[in-house]
């Protein structure tokens, strides 16, 4: 893993990184909302050009808002143009169905949880 930070508090949303096998996993605790979305963005952005694989982990993302969900597919296209994988697992109920209503659902490839088969 190259020289990311751990952790990353952003008013109401947290972000841990870590390295797990052949990919770098964010995991995103709290709410991402127009207030904080731009730690993530920015945060994401540094690791797609040195990286082959992003995972979010929304397992503990209480809410997003259109201002994260705009982050989200932001991040998933810089991703695809940097030909860098990248992946959203652990989607809540309510984070599926944000993607859902939006028609993005099928965009992102829940592998479920994050180590099955894929790493």
């Amino acid at each position: 893993m190259a020289n990311y930070p751990e952790k990353i508090s952003a008013g109401h949303l947290e972000l841990s990184t870590c390295a797990d096998g052949a990919a770098i996993v964010v995991k995103c605790a709290g709410r991402l909302t127009a207030e904080n979305s731009g730690a993530l963005k920015s945060h994401v952005r540094s690791m797609i050009p040195n990286e082959k694989r992003i995972v979010l982990d929304l397992s503990d993302l209480t809410a997003m808002d259109s201002s994260g969900l705009g982050t989200v597919v932001g991040l998933y296209v810089s991703a695809r143009h940097a030909k860098c994988e990248f992946q959203l697992v652990n989607l809540s109920k309510r984070v599926r169905e944000l993607l859902g209503l939006s028609n993005l659902l099928g965009v992102f490839e829940d592998c479920g949880k994050y180590g099955a088969g894929r790493m």
